[in-house]
């Protein structure tokens, strides 16, 4: 009898559409070969066949990275976008700040208390108690 491993993740599933490979990575490895052949066949004549062929390998080289790498799901271009955006849009260190409401209450009670004192240490001549001034 036959067995069959099937995975237990099923969203690492990728549909293959030609030589078992994805859809992306055909559009990646076709986009290479166009930049990469045409280079190479209009340098060799002048710059020789070993660094044509280097200069071929360095063009194509970012796309078939864009092709095959993919981390926790997310392909190349993503990663590296994130990369940039932290980098340059969100520099520096974003520490963790909440507000201590025990903080501000006692901070309330203290200009309530200074008030009081304030109020108590005033003169008596300014407001006294049951006297209402004539116009």
């Amino acid at each position: 009898m036959a067995f069959v491993n099937v995975p237990k993740d099923l969203n690492k599933i990728k549909n293959k559409a030609f030589f078992n490979l994805t859809a992306r990575q055909l559009i990646c490895f076709g986009t290479a070969a166009a930049i990469g052949v045409p280079v190479y066949i209009f340098t060799r004549g002048t710059i020789g066949d070993t660094a044509a062929a280097l200069l071929m390998i360095g063009l194509m080289l970012p796309l078939f990275f864009v092709a095959m790498y993919e981390k926790d799901g997310q392909p190349a271009e993503k990663i590296l976008r994130n990369m940039i955006r932290t980098k340059f849009y969100f520099p520096g260190k974003r520490p963790y700040r909440s507000e201590n409401l025990y903080e501000t209450l006692e901070q309330e009670a203290r200009v309530i208390a200074n008030k009081t004192k304030a109020a108590a240490k005033a003169p008596a001549g300014k407001h006294q108690a049951g006297k209402v001034k004539s116009r």
